[in-house]
């Protein structure tokens, strides 16, 4: 069979350049390699995370609520229970996905894909069967895994990873995870939201070190009120398997013992089976393929986009970049560019959300700046909701006053920063604190701390 496209893969990166192809009435096909649509972000990543995440704070809010305090007993929620309610959104996810595809008369093909030659795909379903197609164009977007030191031996029940901590069968009292980036935090703050006792040992000297580093302390300050233990600048030496336990050795001469290991750092692109060393594409260290600007490999008609070229490994940037690549090839280029700063949304508790440039950024650059702030503890909405936890920081040009750089802390701070990357975007002078300051919000919400910010900022110029 041959098709003008075939996308390999159908989580965001391959959804969004299938859905853009198929718009421009291409002939398109998608193999995953999974029984079920929708990639590493719907079955084990994004959305089982951001669920687990969801549930663990209406936990935690009912248990620290004054509203509830007079209620007899205490409401217990194990792991499996919490794995439910995540496993009724990923069907939905899956059948919402299943329509898109029907609905764009999408061919989809089961089965594992690797190159035979150039314009060729061998397709093996797990049946044995085997399918060879054949393409114009391939764009290849099979996401990444978690990385594994092979010092680890995985199929102990103890050692886990960010997939196989999902299947966990019982909530454990106490967890180590190695591993302090986005997703160490994140399980961190679900663990601990959870009342186990948690270790979050992180290989670096602080937290989340490319936020803005007011951000990060406070990511720091509330994680410790959470009862995490925080080990920063640590290092793996060994792990030792007990009988009811697991001992992490440190190079520092530290021992952690916990019931279960969650290992958190690093992820592998997954490339494994394509056959693209023989294409001469090039793959580096992590698994990842080298692309251009444009999403080419060496192969120029084979493209790849999403977490299997690397950074950002954004399920958001993914699909912008998938769009791009079908836009590219259907239209020879596309009507837009993507944009120079993608929004970082970090699912802890609270959430974290920024856009733009650091204060550290910044001074490094002698950018003349001011910041305005917003504490939510001010704000009548947060007050309303008990969210008094937060800050929304607006860094902008002292003299021109355009926006720089966007960071807040607190519920919903994924939500809240759209605002302000709407006004980062507009062109010349429409992006201005100015915007804020001019604008009647709807009160109380917590969309009025853009004006606070900005009234805070101005104050500070005179």
């Amino acid at each position: 069979m041959h098709y003008e496209v075939v996308v390999i893969g159908s989580g965001p990166a391959g959804e969004g350049a299938a859905m853009k192809l198929a718009k421009r009435d291409l002939q398109v096909a998608v193999v995953e390699r999974e029984p079920r649509l929708g990639g590493n972000c719907t079955h084990r990543g994004t959305i089982p995370s951001k669920t687990l995440r969801h549930s663990v704070q209406l936990l935690a809010d009912y248990r620290h609520h004054p509203l509830f305090e007079g209620c007899a007993g205490r409401l217990e929620i194990t792991w499996p229970q919490l794995m439910r309610g995540a496993d009724e959104v990923i069907n939905r996810q899956v059948q919402v996905r299943q329509r898109f595809y029907a609905n764009n008369r999408v061919d989809l093909l089961q089965g594992e894909a690797s190159f035979s030659d150039a314009n060729s795909l061998l397709v093996r379903d797990r049946n044995g069967g085997e399918e060879r197609i054949s393409a114009d164009h391939f764009v290849i977007a099979t996401g990444s895994r978690p990385y594994r030191p092979p010092e680890l031996d995985f199929s102990q029940p103890r050692i886990l990873d960010s997939d196989t901590v999902l299947a966990l069968d019982h909530t454990p009292r106490r967890v180590t995870i190695y591993g302090a980036g986005v997703i160490g935090c994140e399980y961190a703050s679900i663990f601990a939201n959870l009342d186990v006792r948690v270790n979050l040992v992180n290989t670096r000297d602080r937290l989340l070190s490319f936020l803005d580093q007011e951000i990060t302390d406070a990511l720091s300050y509330h994680l410790r009120e959470q009862g995490v233990v925080l080990m920063h600048g640590e290092e793996m030496s060994a792990v030792q398997m007990q009988e009811d336990e697991v001992v992490l050795e440190l190079a520092s001469g530290k021992r952690v013992r916990s019931d279960v290991l969650l290992w958190a750092n690093g992820r592998t692109g997954n490339t494994d089976e394509l056959g693209l060393e023989a294409l001469g594409i090039g793959i580096n260290h992590r698994g990842q393929i080298e692309v251009d600007k444009e999403f080419r490999t060496a192969q120029r008609h084979i493209y790849a986009v999403g977490d299997v070229i690397g950074p950002p490994a954004l399920a958001s940037a993914g699909y912008d970049q998938g769009r791009f690549v079908g836009a590219l090839i259907a239209d020879g280029e596309p009507d837009w560019r993507l944009v120079d700063e993608v929004p970082t949304g970090i699912y802890t508790s609270p959430e974290i959300s920024c856009l733009g440039r650091t204060e550290r950024e910044l001074t490094e650059q002698n950018i003349p700046y001011e910041v305005g702030r917003a504490e939510f503890k001010n704000l009548a909405r947060a007050q309303i909701a008990g969210r008094n936890v937060g800050v929304l920081k607006i860094l902008f040009h002292r003299e021109t006053l355009e926006i720089l750089g966007i960071h807040c802390f607190g519920e919903e701070a994924s939500e809240i920063l759209h605002i302000g990357q709407a006004i980062m975007a507009q062109p010349g002078s429409g992006n201005s604190l100015r915007y804020f300051t001019n604008t009647t919000f709807n009160y109380p919400t917590m969309a009025e701390a853009y004006r606070v910010a900005a009234l805070y900022g101005l104050n500070r110029l005179r």
